[in-house]
């Protein structure tokens, strides 16, 4: 344990107990700076225990934090303090536990006996802390907004949250596309973008205006869009640069140096010749590009062997501030295109939220930020939260955007000053605590200068304090040593600040420190070339043979000293596997990891939310839905039939699809309901199963139908059975996930598989893994912030340097502005125009900041061991990369023999264990249903023309056209065509039955409309209300093609109980029923 001071109050060194007797202090505004461990979330929840102990009501605190797990995380650890410090403890430890939140020992005992009954009394009174995210703030602050603010934002009040704006983005860029071409100066503004830099970077760049709508949409409103990028001084007057090479000064001087150049060397004379064909040039630009070329190489520099000409490096610097306003004048035209473009795709985008009662994160913010600014309405805003709130707590606060700033800064500004400032009231209590050597959130526009300008107005504004906690309880020393080591350095050399040495609570620990694996050595060009000239050209399967990329190589075999340092660790330290973090700056070193750890044996689990159909356990049972609802998708059916669910082989699929193109035109699912006599067993467990469940699927809902699979085709057991031993988990979540995405997609709306199955594939399901505490966690440096582990490996320590960005959008928005004061469009980083320079060496600047910071979270990590790997890179970056900041201060990690990989086939089976089924009771027993008739098809086909003709209008079509229905409804069900068809056109010409399928009187109508009785559920063949003389009245109708159906007591109870059940759903509405027969005859029935 390190005992120097690491407590620091407004600049000075305080202790411990003087800290937190000024950070938990409910009464007091506090801005805490906290590294790594610290506790901050401790701190808060702790100062939420004394707002309560002081009287202040669980509705008056307001907790604000990012996400809804660290939301739930307060929670959970207020209730069990709670629960903890209840009637259960003794009075030393509720004294002990307020003594170590900052109280004195005689106030502890003092309000011990408080903090007894303080949980009892909150269940009592039934109001809980407010412990929000920043967006479920905001959502409240909108649902008091009036209307007309709401309309001026294109808001609603009851509008629905849009999670992933991405799974909106395919519809608004059709719609974007669509008002393009309908405009002529937009669509040459898009082609002529599109003819220089290509369609997939006019795309990009327009993804990049999508993603940054909020600095887009608020730098046009203040006016400083479209001169974010202004045009040169010369083209003020509307001239070209290059037109000043037309003049006859430029023109001397070019013919001089021509002259000049033509009596040196062959080098010279070559550029003698290009200047001949500029001077030759009557266009401007021609003759400037001619020059250039002359004088300049093809990157850009300055020609050189050219001779010792007097006037040569005068023309060569005149022609590059003339190419450099050239270039500034392109950036323009480019810059005010994809604004005009730009414009149009963010309405369009406004447009389609509106007209769906939709809105996203960005929306909720602006409006709450134009409540608390608004002159009207601010006072009126400003009275209910003081009415309402006494404290006001955010944690991580360097995550905060600068629009998340000023719309709580307009809130809290107003008790600025003394007596509270404008606000007349006592000033909330605010506390904010956060560490900007912690903020890696920027691609969600997190602005750690926030924390600064919410630490200045704290203590100028409200007479706060600036406390400092440098004091950590998660890392040993020997890990400590490393990070304040790395951090000094880089401070030291002007790559960071802030950073004061920190200490720790821990003792040494032999075991402790940081170790290097040995970096995976990139081979040199010259071996790569020689080993590709040695490799023969050798045809590749692409159906079964993985493609290997010499980069994929060398990043599997640092995956493979990670694991197998992973599995020396577990087998000959006893280290668990729930102990150990493997962390990466992207999710792709992460899936080699997972496999290596696969082969070893290890259980590991991927712990942030990945792309659903991203597991094939999930594409297998969206395959099976697809197959259900559309049978002639023959894909879907083979994805399903290979499935462990089915299990079957090639050679069954290659023997079905022989059958079906020989015997069923190639449908598959005809060859395999046909093929009694097959002996295959998968293809005879899919004949037996299959048919089941696509009746099924015509009537269940897709978690009840997926219910049923899973359960009928034991599904879990079989792929419990057929996959690793380590992979069970995970994908036995994977199915535990779909089922619960049929019953939360979008409320749980989609009532048919077939609808189900395309949201599915149309969007990008996010599913979130279920916690696996015994498992290694697999982990990008962003999810793993908040975490810690006993042993945490960093992987890719050492990483190709990026690419300068192309097709990007650069913001100059400082802290203390409303709005950016630049928001321009840059085609390529690495050719800025000149006056955005600035603006691009402060965006470097603080990528090369969070990029230091993503290291010290990856360090902070760490409890016990920190273990770093990498491989070499192909080229050298321009700043340390991780690697060389931490070589020098890491041990070198034993290498031992390399694992033998475990072969599956070396594994008994797996043997499925199963229970005794615990005894149920008898269901109602019911007549078995008697299997389908002829009479049975031909009537279910002819309800399905009939419900098709009604909602595509067919029946007032051609006779090709009914036909063509008429046949595939017999097709689906096995009916003659002929006498569906027959049927069909009878009823929908019969005079008496016309009027329920089209006419002005028909106001609403609905096809197979489930309803309930008595609990049963049951489906009205066809529900009208028709506009009647008498007024409105609902026609229930059953169809049944038998000449006398109201002759039989059966259909004329099930008619009626229809009837009951839509009275009961339209009280005092007219109802009456009928049964409508094959000849087209309506028989009312009372």
């Amino acid at each position: 344990m390190t005992t120097r001071a690491a407590y620091l109050a407004d600049g000075r060194p305080i202790a411990r107990d003087a800290f937190y007797a000024l950070a938990c202090d409910p009464r007091r505004s506090v801005v805490v700076e906290a590294c790594a461990g610290a506790g901050k979330t401790w701190m808060l929840v702790s100062r939420i225990l004394r707002a309560l102990l002081d009287g202040a009501q669980p509705h008056e605190i307001l907790a604000i934090t990012f996400t809804r797990k660290a939301a739930g995380e307060m929670r959970d650890r207020l209730n069990e303090w709670l629960r903890a410090f209840g009637a259960g403890a003794s009075e030393a430890v509720r004294v002990r536990a307020l003594v170590e939140r900052g109280l004195s020992p005689a106030d502890a005992e003092r309000l011990a006996p408080q903090l007894a009954t303080l949980h009892a009394r909150l269940l009592a009174g039934g109001r809980t802390v407010e412990i929000r995210t920043f967006h479920a703030w905001f959502s409240q602050l909108l649902r008091a907004a009036p209307l007309e603010l709401l309309d001026e934002l294109g808001l609603q009040q009851d509008m629905e949250l849009i999670e992933d704006p991405a799974d909106h983005r395919g519809e608004v860029f059709r719609r974007f596309h669509a008002a393009v071409l309908a405009e002529p100066a937009l669509r040459a503004d898009h082609a002529a973008l599109i003819a220089r830099r290509g369609r997939s970077q006019t795309r990009k760049w327009l993804e990049t205006a999508w993603d940054k709508r909020v600095e887009f949409e608020l730098a046009d409103a203040a006016g400083v869009l479209e001169e974010s990028v202004p045009a040169p001084q010369v083209h003020l007057d509307g001239s070209h640069p290059a037109q000043a090479l037309l003049g006859a000064a430029w023109e001397a001087t070019l013919r001089d140096l021509e002259r000049a150049l033509g009596l040196g060397g062959a080098r010279a004379r070559d550029a003698a010749t290009s200047l001949a064909l500029a001077l030759a040039a009557s266009e401007a630009q021609a003759r400037f590009e001619h020059a250039w070329a002359a004088l300049f190489t093809e990157k850009g520099t300055p020609r050189k062997q050219l001779g010792q000409i007097a006037e040569l490096l005068g023309v060569q610097t005149e022609l590059e501030a003339i190419a450099a306003q050239i270039h500034q004048l392109d950036c323009h035209v480019e810059h005010l295109r994809m604004v005009r473009l730009g414009r149009v795709l963010l309405a369009e985008f406004a447009r389609y939220k509106q007209g769906r009662g939709l809105a996203d994160m960005s929306d909720l913010e602006r409006c709450g930020l134009a409540l608390l600014r608004d002159a009207t309405l601010a006072g009126w805003v400003q009275e209910r939260l003081d009415a309402r709130i006494r404290h006001v707590l955010i944690d991580e606060f360097q995550d905060t955007s600068p629009l998340q700033w000023h719309a709580l800064h307009a809130w809290l500004a107003a008790y600025a000053g003394a007596g509270g400032g404008a606000s007349g009231q006592r000033p909330p209590g605010v506390f904010i605590v956060g560490d900007p050597k912690q903020s890696i959130y920027r691609f969600r526009r997190a602005e750690p200068r926030v924390f600064e300008a919410a630490r200045r107005f704290v203590v100028e504004a409200l007479g706060g304090s600036m406390l400092a906690c440098d004091h950590t309880r998660r890392n040993r020393p020997e890990v400590l040593a490393a990070l304040n080591a790395v951090f000094d350095q880089a401070q030291r050399g002007g790559e960071f600040d802030g950073f004061r040495p920190h200490t720790t609570e821990l003792d040494a620990d032999a075991a402790a420190g940081v170790a290097l694996l040995p970096r995976v050595p990139r081979p040199p060009r010259a071996a790569r070339a020689a080993s590709d000239d040695d490799q023969p050209m050798l045809w590749r399967d692409t159906l079964s043979v993985p493609r290997h990329e010499p980069e994929e190589v060398l990043r599997e075999r640092e995956a493979a000293l990670v694991a197998d340092a992973i599995a020396r660790l577990v087998a000959d330290e006893g280290v668990a596997p729930g102990d150990i973090f493997v962390l990466s700056r992207k999710r792709e070193s992460l899936r080699f990891v997972a496999q290596a750890l696969r082969a070893r044996r290890v259980p590991y689990a991927a712990v942030e939310e990945t792309a659903l159909m991203d597991a094939p356990e999930a594409r297998d049972l969206v395959a099976l839905l697809d197959a259900l609802a559309s049978p002639r998708h023959r894909l879907s059916l083979a994805q399903a039939l290979r499935s462990p669910l089915f299990g079957a082989s090639d050679a069954d699929l290659i023997a079905l699809a022989h059958r079906a193109l020989a015997e069923h035109h190639g449908d598959w699912w005809q060859a395999l309901l046909g093929a009694e006599v097959d002996t295959r067993p998968a293809l005879q467990r899919a004949r037996a199963l299959l048919p089941r469940w696509r009746a099924a699927a015509r009537t269940l809902p897709p978690h009840d139908l997926l219910d049923r699979i899973v359960h009928e085709g034991g599904l879990r057991e079989r792929v419990a059975a057929t996959v690793p031993p380590v992979q069970r988990a995970a994908a036995l979540d994977t199915i535990d996930a779909v089922l619960a995405q049929a019953l939360t997609l979008d409320g749980a709306r989609y009532a048919t598989p077939y609808n189900f199955v395309r949201a599915l594939r149309r969007r990008a399901i996010k599913a979130a893994s279920p916690s696996h505490a015994d498992a290694v966690q697999l982990l990008t440096v962003h999810g793993a912030k908040g975490l810690e582990a006993r042993v945490v490996f960093v992987m890719d320590a050492d990483p190709e340097p990026k690419n300068p960005e192309t097709a990007t959008l650069l913001i100059d928005w400082p802290v203390e502005a409303e709005a950016p004061r630049r928001c321009a469009f840059v085609y390529a980083e690495s050719q800025c125009p000149q006056s955005l320079k600035g603006v691009l060496a402060a965006e470097l600047d603080a990528r090369q900041r969070e990029e230091l910071n993503g290291l010290y979270v990856a360090m902070s990590r760490a409890k016990q061991r920190l273990v770093f790997s990498a491989t070499e890179p192909f080229r050298r970056a321009g700043a340390a990369p991780w690697w060389a900041r931490v070589e020098p201060l890491g041990d070198a990690w034993p290498i031992e023999p390399a694992h033998t990989e475990a072969d599956d086939s070396t594994l008994p089976p797996a043997t499925l264990l199963t229970l005794a089924f615990a005894p149920r009771p008898a269901p109602e027993r019911r007549p078995p249903r008697a299997p389908d008739t002829d009479a049975t098809r031909l009537g279910k086909a002819v309800h399905r023309a009939l419900e098709w003709a009604a909602a595509t209008g067919a029946h007032a079509a051609d006779d090709t056209t009914w036909t063509e229905l008429a046949h595939a409804a017999a097709t689906e069900f096995e009916a003659p065509p002929a006498a569906v068809a027959a049927l069909a056109r009878t009823i929908l010409r019969s005079p008496d039955a016309a009027r329920f399928f089209i006419g002005p009187q028909l106001a609403w109508a609905g096809n197979e409309v489930p309803v309930s009785v008595d609990g049963e559920a049951l489906r009205i063949d066809r529900l009208v209300r028709l506009d009647e003389p008498g007024g409105a009245t609902w026609w229930v109708l059953d169809y049944k093609l038998s000449h006398a159906p109201e002759q039989l007591d059966e259909y004329r109870v099930q008619l009626l109980r229809y009837r009951a059940a839509v009275r009961g759903a339209q009280p005092g509405a007219g109802v009456r029923c009928a049964f409508i027969t094959g000849s087209g005859a309506v028989l009312e029935i009372d």
